[in-house]
Order: C-alpha cells, then structure tokens, then sequence
C-alpha cells in the first residue's frame, strides 16, 4: 500500500522524469534549426581576386562571366575589404584577424588559429591551390607570377605543408576536393597585374564547370575581391555566392571578409575566430535558411 508520502514522492519523480526526457528531447531540434540558418555544404571554392572595386566588376561589359555569375547567385552590394594593401585581407577572411600585418612584407609566421585548422581540427578538410606555385609547400616569398602574399594559409605554422598544393593539383573530379578549397590564381590572372577582362576569361574557363556541377551536389562558390584600388572611398568590393541553396538576387546587408569568414564557420559548426566573433552570419540568401 502506497502511503500519501510516497504517492507525492512517485508523482514529483515521475514529473521530473518527464520534464527531464522534454528538455533531451528539445535539444536536437535546437540545433537542428541552428544549422538550418547557415546550410552545411559538402564543399566550398573560395576564389579571391584582387585590386578592384565593385563598380569597376558589376555591370562592366569588361566582365561577362562575373556579371552572368552574379545573376545566378547572391551579389552583396555593400561588401567591403577590411583594410589596405592586399596581404591583410586574405589574413582577415582565413583567421579573422589581420595579425597587425599593415602592408604585402614577407615572409610571415604566425601561431594564432585559423579555419584551416579548424577544419582539420573538427574533421573536416582545407586545402589551399596557388596558381603558379612550383612545389608542394614551397615557402618562398615569390616566384614568376606566384606570390606568397596571396597566399594566407602558408604563414600559420599549425597548417601542414600538404595544404599548400599548386592549381595543378586541383581535382578535376570535383567529388575529390577538400571540404574548403581556397583557389589564388596568379598576378596576372587574378587582376593585380593582368586586366579585367583577363580575369573574367580565367574565371569562365576555370570556375564555371564546378558552379554547374555545385549548384546539384551541395556545394558552394565564394568569389570575393581583396581590396578596391580602383576607387577607393569606403573599399567596395563584390563579393558573389553561388551553388546549391543560394537565392539567386541582390542583397544589400553590409557585409566584410569577417562575415564570409563567420559564416562559413557557422556552417560547419565551428567557434568563430578573432574578429569574425563579431559579424553576423549570413543567412538570408539561403533557400533552406533563415529570411
């Protein structure tokens, strides 16, 4: 016979017993709608150009290619370079940090994270493909029309050698690749030293058969510019997403190379680094993802 004591005590542990079972419950859905806000691609190509500005990119009969390329996926109108020369940019957007670097000097090394280590660290994978880099690993300042510093991830002491891979070694498969490939094309290709037109032609040549392939497997394109020296002002940069889940169309958030840094850690569940803590993911141009 159970008394009034011990029929106040079974309902009491019984309440928490459910309550216990509501909250385990709850969880998974929680984190289910987090990572539905920032969709997780099973690959990313980060392509960086350089030297110029949105006005001189969007709606310039000198590039094609981007401008069609915008048209299919998400144009940022108000993305902005975080700071001048180039080198600082490209360590902004891989470790949301310039690393007090103020100017292209080289070489560098630093011990701080960053989302190549991140990657490797969680699972996941980075390589970084440098058009004109002779070796695997190569560590010299310049070479020909390679220049080290566009080429971030060299100069963080904890990505392993075998990150640093040339453009060659870019799969041609595209179900090889890493989960995050960073492609630098060279000075000439990248617009620093060659011209606009030149640029957009490499970018069709090389860049539009994974767009195709990406936008029914997953994945994801980033093309964003280091810095604008065209204009100058407020450093106005294009900045295009395009792939799977992107909403094709203009969006007017402002935006910097911490917010494309944040948002792909946010993708991938990672903690966000240095600045990048600071900006907002972004989510509104996903067709699965917050509005």
């Amino acid at each position: 016979m159970i008394t009034n004591g011990k029929r106040w005590a079974t309902r009491i542990a019984a309440a928490s017993a459910a309550l216990l079972g509501l909250t385990i419950a709850a969880a998974p859905a929680s984190t289910a709608q987090a990572r539905g806000a920032t969709p997780k691609p099973d690959h990313v190509v980060i392509i960086m150009m350089e030297n110029r500005g949105y006005n001189s990119i969007i709606g310039s009969s000198k590039a094609p290619y981007l401008n069609s390329l915008a048209k299919q996926g998400a144009l940022f109108t108000k993305s902005t370079a975080i700071t001048h020369p180039s080198e600082p940019n490209y360590l902004a957007l891989l470790s949301g940090s310039t690393q007090g670097v103020r100017d292209d000097s080289c070489p560098h090394t630093f011990a701080a994270d960053n989302l190549a280590h991140q990657l490797a660290a969680s699972g996941a994978s980075f390589v970084g493909y440098s058009e004109g880099l002779p070796k695997v690993g190569y560590t010299g300042c310049d070479t020909g029309d390679y220049a080290r510093k566009h080429n971030p991830w060299v100069n963080f002491s904890d990505v392993p050698t075998s990150a640093n891979q040339p453009y060659t070694s870019f799969p041609k498969d595209y179900t090889k690749l890493p989960t995050v490939a960073w492609v630098t094309p060279n000075l000439q290709d990248d617009m620093h030293d060659g011209s606009i037109q030149k640029g957009d032609a490499w970018l069709k040549k090389n860049v539009d058969g994974y767009v195709q392939w990406a936008k029914a497997h997953n994945s994801l394109l980033v093309i964003t510019w280091d810095e604008d020296e065209d204009n100058g002002g407020n450093n106005s940069i294009p900045t295009i997403f395009a792939g799977a889940n992107v909403k094709s169309g203009q969006y007017s958030e402002k935006i910097n190379h911490y917010s494309v840094l944040r948002t792909l850690e946010s993708a991938y569940g990672l903690a966000p680094l240095g600045a990048a803590a600071n900006a907002t993911p972004i989510t509104d141009v996903w067709s699965g993802g917050a509005s």
